[in-house]
């Protein structure tokens, strides 16, 4: 059985009201809910974490490292264009991820162009709302 963990950054726990022009309406707990269900329909386990804090993301990958999760989908929202730490601590764990984002981030500020993590992640799919996670999990799923 495959084991993976989704991992979300901050201001993710305010999908659906936040921006919902460029973020969408669907909440954090519809879109784990829909995750859920499409891991379990697949005999896959899937655990959903978000966090505010860079720390606790960092903690959270280092223990999907001891846990022996397969696969990660990783949405480091605004840490994905600033920490280093959490691309150290993707690289020291060495889990395949798909990096996923919401919007288009090459459609946004320039400061949205670059991410630390593109680079070392399995894949990118990024612009489709929540279907960029489904597709993420999906491409796992079919690994």
């Amino acid at each position: 059985m495959k084991k993976i963990l989704v991992l979300n950054g901050p201001n993710l726990n305010r999908l659906g009201t936040r921006e919902p022009s460029i973020y969408g309406k669907t909440t954090l707990h519809d879109l784990n809910a829909m995750l859920e269900k499409q891991a379990q329909l697949a005999h896959a386990q899937l655990t959903c974490i978000q966090t505010n804090s860079e720390a606790e993301f960092i903690n959270a990958i280092h223990k999907a490292g001891d846990e022996n999760i397969n696969y990660l989908i990783v949405n480091a929202a605004a840490f994905t264009h600033t920490s280093i730490a959490i691309r150290d601590a993707l690289i020291a764990v060495n889990i395949p991820f798909i990096e996923v984002h919401l919007s288009n981030i090459y459609a946004r500020e320039s400061f949205r162009h670059h991410s630390y993590l593109s680079d070392i992640a399995q894949g990118i799919i990024y612009g489709l709302g929540s279907k960029s996670y489904r597709l993420a999990l999906q491409a796992i799923l079919d690994i």
